[in-house]
């Protein structure tokens, strides 16, 4: 099989992030299971806080990704993940009335119905990107999931509306068209690290989802399969790596070093004699760091990120219904004893959620770290879209895939269309 024979089996991922810019490509294996095939990342040198402030180092950096993932696949399109401050989301309510009664509801009138949320007046600069269902009512008559089939002539639903900002969503697909791709599709971030670290279990009894990124934090909750609350909260890792670099007075790449080696949410006794030496500079005294004060800079920072979640998990009015708790990840949720610091602030059950957990074996050494859930989602949710794929599962495996199953669960909040 040639590489461009392979190629077309692909489904290729981009994260532009603030500290990162992450691509994955994916395959079905023989077993039907997805992997992670290849790969490539590189520093982001133009990116804040999700927003693209410099075209040219974006690209570049782009580029350098695709380099290092493209020597056996040809790589022309991808689904790109799209995140930022400027992310914003709103409730509303739409209906449509129906012509003749006799005649059952079908796929036609719930796409009218939400074509029409994407016709909402915003605020001059901003587009609607997503418009999630939340449920239906038919005649009065609410709480329906599906109304296909059902009889009536006023149909309504609750929507979440996703919007962002158009020039901030023209510069990425700006940036990718330029880097020598096409953008299949934009996907809100949080969307695809769900598809990649939850199970239908949290996504039907309740959790809220916490991509910690290195400019901002997206939560995300979940109930019942369907997406209730988003939110941006403009602080991640970056904000605690200048925290260390202020406090203890030392350079920014030594400060993410230390972050990341010795850096620690929680307290421990084992910390209190621990010292750190960091190598002087043309020719100063190495300086001694104590490893307490380190955690207890980051302790400060991550209290106050963590109080921002938790009241957005509280104005979500979801609070009591997230029978699964929390689920961190992205790449600030590597940060030693953080699900434990999350449990004592919200009183919730807390875990770290790795990007592999429905991956095929081959991929699982390659694909461990939370900063890969993103990436990893973005290939899953374009398999999603292939119908292809879904067709050869099912013929070829009569017992479906745990992939396949997620597949179902949750494709709902992921289309764009009805289908």
């Amino acid at each position: 099989m040639t590489d461009i024979d392979k190629s077309r089996n692909i489904v290729v991922g981009l994260d532009i992030g603030t500290t990162k810019i992450s691509l994955m490509v994916g395959k079905m294996n023989e077993y039907k299971k997805l992997e992670i095939v290849a790969q490539g990342k590189s520093v982001s040198y133009g990116v804040s806080r999700g927003i693209v402030a410099n075209i040219d180092r974006t690209v570049e950096s782009i580029k350098e990704a695709i380099n290092q993932a493209s020597q056996h696949y040809n790589i022309n399109e991808v689904y790109v993940g799209i995140a930022g401050q400027h992310i914003k989301s709103l409730q509303h309510r739409g209906e449509i009335v129906r012509d003749d009664v006799e005649n059952e509801i079908n796929i036609s009138d719930m796409k009218k119905l939400k074509e029409n949320m994407f016709k909402l007046i915003t605020i001059p600069g901003e587009e609607v990107i997503h418009v999630i269902p939340q449920e239906y009512t038919v005649d009065g008559e609410d709480g329906i999931q599906d109304p296909r089939g059902m009889a009536g002539i006023k149909l309504s639903a609750n929507f979440h509306v996703i919007t962002a900002q158009v020039g901030a969503v023209r510069n990425i697909i700006r940036c990718v068209e330029k880097a020598g791709l096409r953008t299949k599709e934009l996907i809100l971030e949080p969307f695809a690290s769900a598809l990649a670290t939850l199970d239908e279990d949290e996504l039907r009894e309740g959790v809220a989802l916490v991509d910690i990124g290195g400019g901002t934090t997206d939560v995300a909750i979940f109930l019942d399969k369907v997406i209730r609350h988003t939110a941006v909260i403009p602080f991640g890792g970056n904000v605690i790596t200048k925290d260390i670099k202020t406090g203890l007075s030392i350079l920014e790449k030594q400060a993410e070093l230390l972050k990341i080696k010795f850096g620690s949410a929680v307290h421990s006794d084992d910390h209190d004699n621990v010292m750190v030496s960091i190598p002087g500079l043309r020719g100063r005294e190495p300086k001694e760091i104590s490893v307490k004060n380190l955690t207890e800079i980051i302790s400060a920072r991550m209290k106050e990120i963590i109080d921002l979640v938790y009241h957005q998990i509280k104005v979500s009015g979801y609070e009591d219904k997230l029978m699964t708790g929390i689920v961190l990840t992205g790449g600030g949720a590597q940060l030693r004893n953080l699900n434990q610091l999350v449990s004592f602030i919200t009183g919730m059950e807390a875990r770290v959620g790795y990007p592999n957990e429905h991956l095929g074996k081959e991929s699982k050494d390659n694909v461990t770290s939370p900063m890969y859930s993103t990436g990893t989602g973005l290939v899953m949710k374009g398999f999603q879209d292939m119908p292809s794929n879904e067709n050869n599962i099912k013929n070829n495996n009569k017992s479906e895939t745990s992939l396949l199953k997620i597949f179902k669960e949750i494709k709902g909040f992921f289309d764009e269309e009805i289908e």
